[in-house]
């Protein structure tokens, strides 16, 4: 059981998804309330600077998180793997099972920021997962590929694009017309795609960290 013990705890992780081990990290604040998994996009990893920026602000906030790569070395090789989102979803319910099973009171409330090609996995694993998700986060994602499993959803879900982001502005758009629970489609101002302008990785931290905030404790952890 990984706990943070009283001070913000960090640990090398290895998450088991069937044969395949993943690596990750895991930071878990000293009084966490609930906890994150990321889920990356097309060439990214565990490593990335913008999702571990996220986490960061989020583990500030008492939320514990979990960056971990969807794909070993060997796969990540393989573009179409990259795509592949029911392979990436079955990776990230792997590791939700994982934290069910290894945090305290099992991660105490269990939500998914997805980026790019990892929103769409993180949409299809919280539409088909046997342990409830209680609120989403997408990144400029790719929701048209997780298309079908949109209306099942039932988790809250916030989808933060840049406003010259335009083609992923235009597929959130018919994306958030398909979803059916609690929604929200923000534009971040003057963004493209990676958030890379001053200023605007910022605001999606504090945007996904009040999401978070209001859909994934219980009442009695905010007591």
């Amino acid at each position: 059981m990984y706990e943070a013990r009283g001070v913000n705890a960090t640990y090398d992780v290895s998450i088991q998804v069937g044969d395949i081990a993943l690596p990750g990290i895991l930071n878990i604040p000293a009084s966490f309330r609930c906890t994150v998994i990321f889920a990356h996009g097309s060439g990214s990893s565990r490593f990335s600077g913008r999702n571990k920026f996220v986490a960061e602000e989020l583990n500030r906030a008492g939320i514990a998180t979990l960056l971990f790569d969807l794909l070993n070395d060997e796969e990540a090789v393989f573009r179409k793997n990259v795509f592949d989102i029911d392979l990436l979803s079955e990776r990230l319910l792997g590791a939700t099972r994982w934290v069910k099973q290894n945090l305290p009171e099992g991660g105490k409330g269990i939500g998914y920021f997805g980026a790019s090609t990892g929103a769409a996995a993180a949409l299809k694993a919280a539409s088909v997962s046997p342990i409830p998700i209680g609120a989403i986060v997408s990144r400029g994602g790719r929701p048209d590929m997780a298309m079908e499993y949109l209306p099942k959803i039932t988790a809250p879900t916030l989808l933060i694009v840049g406003s010259r982001d335009y083609q992923v502005v235009e597929l959130s758009e018919m994306a958030y017309e398909r979803l059916n629970c609690t929604k929200k489609l923000e534009l971040v101002r003057n963004a493209t795609h990676l958030f890379e302008e001053e200023g605007t990785l910022e605001l999606v931290a504090e945007s996904a960290k009040k999401w978070f905030l209001e859909y994934l404790p219980t009442k009695k952890l905010y007591n």
